[in-house]
């Protein structure tokens, strides 16, 4: 199976467990690798086959104005569930890094999940 990916996708939302993290937008950078059959896009040249990361990304931008989550494990999977189901994505890799959060962690923390089947 081939796959698509999106590295370093930057989206502000609210997140966090603390009072003082409820009332800001914060940074989440996102890392994701989707499996995808290239080859009738490829075949043809046709964008309609492919999986059009530009909709991906954009649809993860708009996810995210309209989050609130605490937990970055909450966003993770919803978000997860909402590109497999829009996008028919069999499955995915989400790599999701909240910069800051700790301040010793100065490449950030965060989660990583795999969904689907490949």
């Amino acid at each position: 199976m081939d796959r698509v990916f999106i590295e370093g996708l930057e989206v502000d939302t609210v997140i966090g467990a603390y009072d003082w993290e409820r009332g800001i937008r914060q940074c989440l950078r996102l890392d994701l690798r989707f499996a995808w059959d290239n080859r009738p896009a490829a075949a043809g040249d046709d964008l309609s086959l492919a999986l059009d990361y530009a909709s991906v990304s954009a649809r993860i931008q708009a996810f995210a104005e309209q989050a609130q989550f605490e937990l970055v494990e909450t966003f993770a999977e919803r978000l997860a569930k909402v590109l497999m189901d829009e996008f028919n994505i069999p499955w995915l890799s989400l790599k999701l890094t909240k910069p800051g959060a700790v301040p010793a962690a100065t490449g950030g923390v965060g989660v990583e999940i795999e969904r689907g089947c490949l």
